[in-house]
């Protein structure tokens, strides 16, 4: 393998691993030698991509939402579809690793001046594009009054659904305000 994909590999192994880490630890927890351990590298192979914990830990949650973006797009690669099965989807970004280990992220920042401005700019980045896919996947028309506040109200429903499964399991409450949401969405977004 040549030297770049190695390198590549390595830094893909050091994201995924801090996301995990992260979701499971915690901030606290988390750190970038705990990270290289569990990543099977050395911890100057870590700082060597990442030379400080919140490029590591930015990159890290930057990197997952990207996939997660992409994957979510390719569950509907014909583009807007049933609004139940899109409701659902764009819900559960909201209830995996990713969601715990970025909002582990955010508390942080919530306390520390040098990560916040990293983080305020990352999660406006990712809000827009999750805005912009749940637009296309929803078929929403954006032009007309009330469509983007709608999406958007959807969305931050979304999140607060995610943040009350982290204490309980919330999948059958959750899926009777999916169903209900759906048919919302579908009344005013016609």
């Amino acid at each position: 393998m040549p030297k770049q994909d190695r390198s590549r590999a390595t830094r893909q192994r050091l994201l995924e691993a801090a996301v995990a880490c992260l979701a499971e630890h915690g901030w606290a927890g988390s750190t970038v030698a705990a990270v290289a351990e569990r990543a099977g590298v050395s911890r100057g192979a870590a700082q060597h991509h990442f030379p400080t914990r919140e490029d590591l830990f930015t990159a890290a949650v930057e990197y997952v939402a990207e996939e997660r973006s992409t994957a979510l797009r390719d569950l509907f690669p014909g583009g807007p579809a049933d609004r139940r099965a899109v409701v659902t989807a764009l819900v559960d970004l909201y209830t995996g690793p990713l969601f715990r280990a970025a909002l582990h992220l955010w508390v942080a920042a919530s306390n520390e001046d040098q990560l916040r401005a990293r983080v305020t700019e990352l999660e406006a980045r990712v809000g827009r594009e999750t805005h912009r896919i749940a637009v296309d996947l929803l078929g929403a028309d954006e032009s007309r009054p009330g469509a983007r506040e709608t999406v958007q109200g959807f969305l931050d429903m979304a999140r607060g659904l995610g943040l009350a499964n982290l204490l309980t399991d919330d999948t059958a409450r959750r899926a009777r305000v999916v169903a209900q949401w759906a048919d919302l969405l579908d009344e005013s977004l016609r």
